[in-house]
């Protein structure tokens, strides 16, 4: 049999001059801002514009691009080759949609679709589930294959908050940084989200806590000192908390070693390489810290 597995991330733009469309393509998103489309329209027309400045200073730290492409892709090869070295007779192929730049469910679909499977598997490379990511990539693909009339067995892959892989995975990463002193703090970031979202049904903050007491529980390290938190909050609405940023400057200020967990990522991109690299280590020793990983 003939398999299709799709890998679905956010994107990100491919040169400064694309940072605006993403931004509008993020916010025109009816996950992200959910009213109608008469409405939404102007309105991420006017945020994109409004913060384009910003996010292209962002983007000018990682060389003008987001590296979120080529990291997927070398994803994807892996993921293809390892799938077809086990003793099967399925042929795997991979692919890659991504939500808010190219390239796109629509492109891909069309690749799908000479490559003529037996079957498709949706994988989003985000860990935890939540409405306004995986689920808006796998809804955005349900569309397009129905407007395309394609119709094929589909399996789902939601999310894996606590698989042993994927745990172990940042335990290892972990291990390489924790000196185990008495005054370090593992604190673990992960993208935040509106209450109003949570409040609503969305599982995000739940997987979330998930992992973290999975690779609390694994790393067996007796009187740990660990914290989650939340990073990227933006707009008027209230966010799930507590914000990384506060924490950092709280423990900064006591004189604490600090180890930044992305709890939340499968590869680099702006909250990695600038929010947490950057921005957020020049607040840590602004503030006292004295030892600042990530």
């Amino acid at each position: 049999m003939k398999k299709a597995v799709i890998l679905f991330n956010l994107g990100g733009p491919d040169k400064l001059g694309n940072v605006e469309p993403f931004l509008f393509n993020l916010f025109n998103d009816p996950a992200i801002i959910n009213l109608p489309y008469i409405l939404r329209y102007p309105l991420a027309k006017l945020i994109s514009k409004k913060r384009a400045p910003t996010a292209k200073k962002i983007y000018q730290e990682m060389g003008g691009s987001s590296p979120i492409l080529d990291f997927t892709k070398k994803q994807a090869t892996e993921l293809e080759k390892s799938l077809n070295s086990k003793q099967n007779k399925d042929i795997y192929k991979t692919f890659i949609a991504m939500r808010c730049w190219n390239p796109r469910a629509s492109e891909t679909l069309s690749k799908i679709m000479k490559f003529s499977p037996d079957e498709v598997i949706l994988l989003p490379l985000y860990p935890q589930y939540s409405y306004s990511t995986s689920g808006s990539s796998i809804n955005e693909w349900k569309d397009i294959c129905k407007k395309n009339n394609f119709k094929i067995k589909t399996s789902i892959i939601c999310c894996y908050p606590t698989d042993n892989y994927f745990i172990h995975a940042h335990i290892d990463e972990i291990k390489n940084k924790i000196e185990k002193n008495n005054n370090e703090i593992l604190i673990f970031s992960a993208h935040g989200l509106p209450e109003k979202n949570i409040k609503n049904g969305d599982p995000y903050q739940w997987q979330i806590e998930q992992t973290v007491d999975k690779i609390v529980d694994k790393m067996s390290i007796k009187n740990l000192d660990y914290i989650l938190s939340y990073q990227s909050r933006v707009g008027p609405l209230k966010w799930i908390g507590p914000s990384t940023d506060e924490i950092i400057v709280k423990n900064s200020r006591l004189g604490k070693s600090i180890i930044l967990v992305p709890v939340a990522f499968v590869s680099e991109h702006s909250e990695t390489l600038v929010e947490l690299d950057i921005e957020y280590k020049k607040l840590a020793f602004e503030n006292g810290c004295k030892n600042y990983s990530r």
